[in-house]
């Protein structure tokens, strides 16, 4: 088959693969229809993961017909599915707190030494993120097979076209859980940093679960004018000081809530950032944490700050105090996919929630390289790229 594969930094390319099998009964494979790049996936791009390998095949948003089951499937041949980003067994004890994200048996054993010497506990499986996360491959490609398949896929009903659910298997559900997190009150003002497809459907979340405002943080105008279609104020913050114009916008009292769906490739000419930015290109770092610094010192006193955000290793200059004297609250993780699928689906189908705003380029698989390049160098333009296995080139 044909796969999109990872080989170093900015090094991403089209081959030909071995066919995925059926490894254990639970096992599903999937012929993908739509598969989406992620702004996770440019941390992949920009060589910010460890233990990426070369060949590894890249992709954790994908859909798409289920053509073979193993015998403890649940799902049939002919269906159509989403498939969570999150591998899990549905068994364990975390699984059964529905936090799925944190399954003890989704990443294979011998991958997990890494992220218990990093964080403590070994990471979840996820597709086509590094063998930290358990080596899986992803779903850029033309067929991909899914562990757990009685567990994770939610079947899509017929008709329904994958523009309108393909972000379930990722982006949605985690803009949702951002919200969820920020423990929205009606009235409440919140605000998000970043306008990229998280905070995007952070926004729209958040006026869903009753946020009177809410303020969103940029620099790219194509984005800010989309969190401006849900009801958004925004800010600009190479034109505006993002905490005087949020005191401003608030009467000095700071939102109610804070969301950091910028992660850690933070933009702009900060001297926090500037120095964040020496430190990964000297290998003394490696995370630009300003988006999550400023969100803590904006909120207000007693507020909550939710990070849905991608953050991978130490950071210094947090400001701690702030957090502490403040009596701030902060919830971050990966997201548990599988617990929000059903009612997101619900949602999408009784017209409360719209996902194709933003897509803004449609690409065979054959052009997932040229589609990373523009995803990386032109995000004002390129907002969200869905790759299309066997897509005619003229079609795209």
């Amino acid at each position: 088959m044909r796969a999109l594969t990872w080989h170093g930094k900015h090094d991403v390319r089209i081959e030909t693969v071995d066919d995925p099998e059926i490894l254990n009964p639970r096992d599903a494979i999937i012929k993908i229809s739509s598969t989406a790049i992620c702004g996770s996936d440019l941390h992949l791009y920009d060589g910010y993961i460890p233990t990426m390998q070369a060949g590894d095949i890249l992709g954790h948003e994908f859909m798409g017909e289920v053509v073979e089951v193993g015998a403890g499937s649940t799902l049939r041949k002919g269906q159509r599915v989403v498939v969570p980003f999150t591998i899990a067994c549905g068994n364990c004890y975390h699984c059964g707190k529905q936090q799925y994200s944190a399954c003890d048996n989704g990443n294979p054993t011998d991958n997990q030494d890494i992220a218990q010497t990093l964080y403590g506990h070994p990471m979840s499986g996820l597709f086509g993120y590094s063998h930290m996360t358990g080596g899986y491959a992803g779903g850029q490609a033309e067929f991909v097979r899914v562990p757990f398949s009685d567990v994770g896929p939610i079947v899509v009903p017929d008709g329904v076209e994958d523009d309108r659910v393909l972000f379930l298997s990722d982006i949605l559900p985690t803009g949702w859980q951002a919200a969820e997190y920020a423990q929205i009150e009606p009235g409440d003002t919140v605000a998000v940093w970043g306008c990229g497809p998280v905070g995007l459907f952070s926004v729209q979340s958040a006026f869903l679960m009753g946020a009177e405002r809410v303020i969103a943080i940029d620099h790219f105008p194509h984005r800010l004018e989309l969190a401006k279609r849900f009801g958004a104020e925004t800010i600009n913050f190479e034109e505006s000081q993002t905490y005087e114009a949020l005191m401003e916008m608030t009467g000095g009292i700071g939102p109610d809530a804070c969301i950091d769906a910028v992660g850690l490739e933070a933009h702009g000419f900060f001297v926090d950032n500037i120095i964040d930015q020496i430190k990964a290109s000297t290998f003394l770092g490696t995370d630009r944490t300003h988006s999550i610094r400023q969100a803590i010192i904006a909120c207000r006193k007693g507020g909550r700050v939710s990070m849905p955000a991608v953050y991978g290793g130490f950071v210094d200059k947090f400001p701690l105090g702030a957090f502490m004297e403040k009596g701030l609250t902060l919830r971050t993780g990966q997201t548990h996919v599988q617990r929000y699928l059903p009612a997101l689906l619900n949602a999408i189908m009784e017209g409360k929630i719209d996902t194709t705003f933003l897509i803004s380029h449609r690409l065979p698989l054959e052009q997932a390289p040229e589609g990373y390049r523009m995803f990386h160098d032109k995000q004002d333009e390129v907002t969200k790229v869905v790759l299309k296995p066997g897509l005619d080139r003229s079609a795209a």
